[in-house]
């Protein structure tokens, strides 16, 4: 279950300034995706499709070139609780993979979002499955909510044959149905992203692609090619600077020379976020979804976040900036604080319904975790599928060594 988070005097006022005005009104509508909300019991007179109007602080949004999103989100309680359960769900896999690591049952690179959860929950939240998203290696997230599960997700980190690359591509390199990594070269997911969307619309598909990098890719030349390649053939394409504020160790102050990542478009419009209101990333996405649908080409969107732990598990997090700095935007600005502030606040739900959420998200991944444990490592003969199609293999392939030859045909 997701640890409390000091209820302080300083948090509780910090995070009701985050908590915009609402006011309820009651409709039916549909949902833009369904997570899962297993097992939850509302009181007899909570309608789950009783909507809520929020109303988004004024500093919210900043654009240039085109108007700001709205600053008002209208959902439905159900909308509203699952997106807090995914929220819950994802950094409770986080902190499981942060486990598995310690107790060296991962090796190797592994990435984690804690406190970046409000990014991949508010995307997946306003877009459909038929649209792609591809991102950079701090994937775990965005692999969860595209459809993996989490078994799928945990056995990969652990190299077993379950994993959702059968236990061969580790914490960089997951994939799902329209969710095309997990990179590990840093900003080469950008290019592939304008490949998606060039696709798209050559296939006249009704659907965009979200093309995703962080501030410390911000500077790569094929960033700014696919900037090019994307306004020039008009492609229905969303690019997203996730800025956690450092690449690596590095400060955006020292690595950029201009830190508006949201104004780096020059011919394409852009709009900053906060990153840390899932409200705000939903909505936001929504707005570029629809400007990318109805065939005005791309969108930069730059999505100001911050991840609580290093850049990766070998990395303490605390050698280029301060345990300070770090606590202050766990208790001011963390995501899932913020929106259970707003969830108490306008009694979409009790505190006894919210802490058996956050029961039933560690329940699941605790389960996950059993079964992915005793998942085995793939088998030898695997590392020979996957390099050509059924049908169309060599009549041998070389391995390593001079005398390591696999035959694929008998």
């Amino acid at each position: 279950m997701l640890s409390r988070i000091a209820a302080t005097a300083t948090s509780r006022a910090s995070a009701a300034r985050l908590v915009p005005k609402v006011r309820r009104i009651r409709a039916t509508f549909a949902t833009t995706r369904a997570f899962s909300t297993s097992g939850l019991r509302l009181a007899k007179s909570d309608d789950p499709n009783e909507t809520f109007r929020f109303e988004l602080p004024e500093n919210t949004y900043e654009s240039v070139k085109i108007d700001t999103p709205s600053h008002v989100v209208h959902l439905t309680r159900k909308e509203v609780l699952d997106i807090y359960e995914s929220m819950n769900e994802v950094r409770r896999l986080e902190m499981g993979a942060d486990g598995l690591y310690k107790a060296k049952l991962i090796r190797g690179f592994c990435h984690l979002c804690t406190g970046q959860e409000a990014v991949p929950i508010g995307v997946e939240s306003a877009i459909t499955k038929a649209d792609a998203v591809i991102t950079a290696y701090r994937c775990h997230g965005f692999t969860h909510t595209r459809g993996a599960t989490n078994v799928s997700i945990l056995a990969e980190l652990m190299g077993r044959r379950d994993g959702i690359s059968r236990g061969m591509g580790g914490s960089m390199h997951m994939f799902a149905p329209n969710f095309f990594g997990g990179n590990g070269i840093v900003g080469a997911q950008v290019p592939l992203g304008a490949g998606l969307a060039f696709a798209q619309k050559y296939k006249k598909e009704a659907a965009v692609t979200f093309a995703l990098y962080g501030d410390g890719a911000s500077n790569q030349g094929q960033v700014f090619e696919s900037f090019n390649m994307a306004k020039l053939w008009n492609l229905p394409i969303i690019f997203v600077c996730e800025n956690n504020k450092y690449g690596m160790g590095t400060s955006a102050s020292r690595s950029s020379a201009n830190t508006e990542y949201f104004k780096r478009g020059d011919y394409i419009p852009g709009i900053k976020v906060n990153g840390m209101d899932v409200l705000a990333v939903r909505e936001a996405s929504r707005f570029a979804r629809q400007y990318a649908i109805d065939g005005h080409g791309p969108l930069l969107l730059e999505f100001a976040t911050y991840r609580y732990g290093g850049h990766s598990m070998s990395d303490p997090g605390t050698t280029y900036r301060t345990r300070e700095e770090i606590q202050h935007m766990r208790s001011t600005s963390d995501p899932i604080t913020g929106l259970k502030h707003r969830i108490l606040e306008q009694n979409i739900a009790d505190e006894a319904t919210l802490k058996k959420i956050d029961k039933e998200a560690r329940a699941r991944v605790d389960e996950a975790l059993q079964i992915a444990k005793a998942s085995t490592e793939p088998d030898t003969e695997m590392l020979w599928k996957g390099i050509y199609a059924e049908g169309s293999e060599p009549e041998f392939l070389r391995g390593r060594e001079p005398e390591e030859v696999h035959y694929f045909k008998e």
